[in-house]
């Protein structure tokens, strides 16, 4: 087991005459910080309202039952058969962006092999839906040849979540 995933840091924040302490695991206390920011202080909202952002507390909340991050990688836990084949590529894409935010796995990037191997599709048609994906920016090809979400994508992503949970559930 990773011993740094099991340390606890305290983060003190100090803004004119408003304090706050932060206590917990490295993660915890990263989404804890953030969250102060972006709703405790108005500055900060209002550039919230124009920044796109990832909350990722919440990311997982809205992924459960539906993605994992197991110790091979990342896992759907939805029948791929209720899912596009881009949905499908971008559910493996979130659960690697979520497993590399939190320390789970060492890169947030998969390469197109992998995805085709998971989407269960040869790689020409893995190819193209990772190029439309790419084209309407939910999708980004990385430096190392693999492929990512976007911040984007994430949102879109997001607001498909419970209505794919539905139609599964």
């Amino acid at each position: 087991m990773d011993e740094t995933r099991d340390e606890q840091i305290t983060v003190i924040v100090k803004y004119r005459d408003l304090e706050q302490t932060f206590s917990g695991s490295i993660n915890d206390v990263w989404v804890y910080v953030n969250k102060f920011f972006g709703e405790v202080m108005p500055a900060f909202d209002l550039i919230r309202n124009v920044i796109l952002t990832v909350d990722l507390a919440k990311l997982i909340e809205d992924s459960k039952g539906v993605i994992a991050i197991a110790p091979e990688g990342p896992e759907l836990l939805v029948p791929k058969e209720k899912l596009t084949d881009s949905e499908v590529l971008q559910h493996y894409l979130l659960a690697a962006y979520i497993g590399f935010k939190l320390g789970r796995t060492t890169k947030e990037t998969v390469t197109k092999e992998e995805l085709s191997s998971k989407l269960g599709k040869n790689m020409k048609i893995t190819a193209t839906r990772l190029g439309e994906l790419v084209k309407e920016g939910s999708v980004i090809k990385a430096e190392d040849g693999g492929y990512k979400i976007s911040t984007i994508g994430i949102r879109r992503l997001q607001e498909e979540l419970s209505a794919i949970k539905s139609e599964i559930w």
